[in-house]
């Protein structure tokens, strides 16, 4: 028998007895841990965010659990509504007991988990995808108690990066439509200073509010000014309809969409016969060997390369919480285990991949009072402190497949491109 089918079986039988066979130790695996999401899995875009974040949990137990314990990821659909959102993360606090609290997607969800339930009862909340910059201003104003974290960059790059695109288009005029939520108003608030800082008139902005059986009125208002362009910073179910009667009315096809719209849902049915003009944004991974390791692990495990939005955020939002529950040790409150993030993502640490061998030999140098630099699917993450990270971006269009990058943004593009439209 060769030495790696040795090594395969002897995995095996540890994975099937919960024992933790990394290091060369043997230790039983008699208690789990609970840890809590909040994402929309009823949303086809949201499944495969839920789905990343169950395969970095598996890692995680695959090389021995959280502080000699098995992780049980604990998942709730918030399907996009604040009140759902809330009252998913109230159980999971509640009823479930956790310490750590995964997601939410959309800031409209996140902000009021945040407030009313893991704030006031010292719950860690690591999020993969939202991008608000009210949240930013609430970790100024102290009201996030350092609980707060967040692995996708603020509205901030979108809107910068939209307005980029717009202004290399040679765009003079635009619409705005945006989700009348926090996130929408944020961003919605943010690119019209950016158009307009570039020189681009915006003929209007207008709210879109849940729901509606019909956005007429909004798109009508919209198209009074005869814009050039169209910016839409909207969820598929409100987008397709609003695109629909944009279409419909006469609109222009020369349309520019945030990374929520990254949809085969909106794509199909919009129709790509419409959106062939169209180009979206994005944040993006840096162009570094940990982003390119996830790509390959994300394919092995699902079959696809991770072509969703908010896909490589939800593996790293994951992964450092689980390192930061590993240094913070076993049974540490919410509290502890957010403060041991600049542990496990210390520029001057180890540096450790973003696997299962990563986790193993990160544990161990947590173990003996170290700190480790987390090498992930978005490179070297590093938190400000307001638990916010900057990114590179994407512009990107439909295809009949699914999404095709067009132009890549490093980091120091989108500061400098940033800072020259404040």
């Amino acid at each position: 028998m060769n030495g790696i089918l040795l090594k395969r079986i002897v995995l095996a039988i540890g994975v099937a007895t919960g024992l933790s066979l990394w290091g060369g130790a043997t230790v039983a695996q008699d208690c789990t841990t609970k840890v809590g999401a909040v994402l929309p899995t009823s949303v086809d875009w949201g499944r495969p965010i839920a789905e990343t974040a169950q395969f970095v949990v598996d890692q995680v137990n695959e090389a021995g659990g959280v502080a000699g314990c098995q992780i049980e990821l604990i998942l709730r659909d918030t399907q996009v509504d604040p009140k759902v959102g809330v009252d998913a993360a109230k159980a999971l606090v509640d009823l479930d007991g956790v310490e750590v609290l995964i997601g939410a997607v959309s800031s409209g969800v996140s902000i009021p988990i945040l407030t009313s339930v893991t704030v006031p009862a010292g719950v860690m909340q690591m999020s993969c995808c939202s991008s608000s910059s009210a949240i930013t201003a609430l970790a100024r104003d102290g009201k996030t108690k350092g609980l707060w974290f967040r692995t996708f960059a603020t509205s901030g790059v979108q809107a910068a990066v939209g307005a980029m695109v717009a202004r290399d288009a040679g765009l003079k005029s635009v619409a705005i439509l945006y989700k009348n939520d926090d996130w929408g108003q944020d961003i919605g608030k943010l690119i019209a200073a950016d158009f307009e800082s570039l020189g681009i008139d915006v003929t209007a902005s207008v709210a879109l509010n849940d729901g509606q059986p019909s956005y007429r009125a909004e798109v009508t208002e919209a198209l009074k000014g005869q814009p050039e362009s169209l910016y839409l910073a909207l969820y598929p179910k409100e987008g397709i309809a609003a695109v629909r009667e944009w279409i419909s009315l006469g609109g222009t096809q020369k349309m520019i969409v945030a990374n929520s719209l990254k949809s085969d849902e909106f794509r199909d049915n919009v129709g790509l016969q419409y959106l062939g003009e169209t180009l979206g944004t994005d944040t993006a991974s840096p162009r570094v060997a940990s982003a390119d390791a996830f790509v390959n692990r994300y394919t092995e495990r699902f079959g696809a390369e991770p072509s969703g939005p908010g896909l490589a955020n939800s593996y790293d939002a994951t992964m450092i919480a689980l390192l930061a529950m590993e240094a913070a040790g076993k049974n540490a409150s919410g509290t502890e285990i957010a403060a041991a993030v600049p542990r496990v993502t210390d520029p001057d640490g180890t540096p450790v991949t973003a696997d299962a061998e990563g986790f193993a030999a990160a544990a161990e140098v947590l173990k003996e009072g170290g700190t480790v630099l987390y090498q992930g699917a978005t490179g070297n993450v590093r938190f400000d402190e307001n638990g916010d990270v900057s990114a590179p971006a994407v512009v990107w269009g439909f295809t009949e497949t699914g999404i095709k990058e067009t132009q890549y943004v490093p980091l120091e593009e989108v500061d400098a491109f940033m800072a020259s439209v404040k």
